[in-house]
């Protein structure tokens, strides 16, 4: 596959401290049905195991979601709609790292070629 020809992902990673489990699944338990609406997708959640390298300061648990683009992620994050959802996620973690990241489809790790790899490593 020619260099940069793949469809570019958007991710969002979240990593954070439960402080109330039940606020916290009160937002989590919905994520499911309100983030397709928005062109959003879970691709990875887990617990905390080990730091193995780097300064960050360790949170118990991460998940990463997926969205078609930035403009999908805005519009989940800003969406006026959806005021009683983000609240439950502020107020049920704590020390909360919510960064983006431009990615690569990675459903067929073959089709990555190098200069795909050094796109994404280039400013």
């Amino acid at each position: 596959m020619p260099a940069n020809s793949q469809k570019k992902k958007f991710y969002a990673l979240n990593m954070f401290d439960v402080v109330d489990v039940e606020k916290y699944l009160a937002y989590f338990s919905r994520l499911p049905e309100v983030a397709p609406q928005y062109g959003g997708r879970m691709v990875a959640f887990g617990r905390f195991r080990d730091s193995v390298a780097g300064e960050l300061a360790p949170r118990q648990v991460l998940f990463v979601v997926e969205w078609e683009s930035e403009e999908a992620f805005k519009s989940f994050r800003d969406d006026p709609d959806l005021a009683d959802l983000h609240p439950l996620r502020e107020s049920g973690a704590a020390s909360y790292v919510w960064q983006t990241f431009d990615g690569l489809d990675m459903s067929d790790p073959a089709d990555v070629s190098l200069d795909d790899v050094l796109a994404v490593l280039k400013p």
